[in-house]
């Protein structure tokens, strides 16, 4: 009968491609209101143009905003196509 054997976990569950990876927004001088919920309601999943004017008011009074978080290779695209819309992109980071 073959034996399993475990090898000791080198990194975490959140370490590597999954986990969760924060694509945030930041704050600029050329971006309306408009166009910042515009933005992310046709790209991020679940957020309409109301939720998209909540999170660009964060934006303005804070500073940044969190828009989506989740594995890599979706964030990565989500930041991808933010930064082509023109919006003002912080480096992806994991959290």
């Amino acid at each position: 009968m073959a034996q399993t054997i475990e090898r000791p976990r080198t990194s975490g569950p959140d370490s590597g491609l999954g986990g969760a990876w924060r694509v945030i927004v930041r704050n600029d001088d050329h971006n309306t209101f408009d166009g910042v919920a515009s933005a992310l309601a046709r790209t991020i999943p679940g957020v309409n143009l109301d939720r998209g004017y909540e999170i660009a008011d964060r934006i303005h009074h804070t500073g940044l905003a969190i828009v989506w978080s989740g594995h890599k290779e979706i964030a990565e695209l989500y930041w991808e196509q933010l930064r082509d819309a023109g919006l003002t992109m912080a480096p992806l980071e994991q959290g």
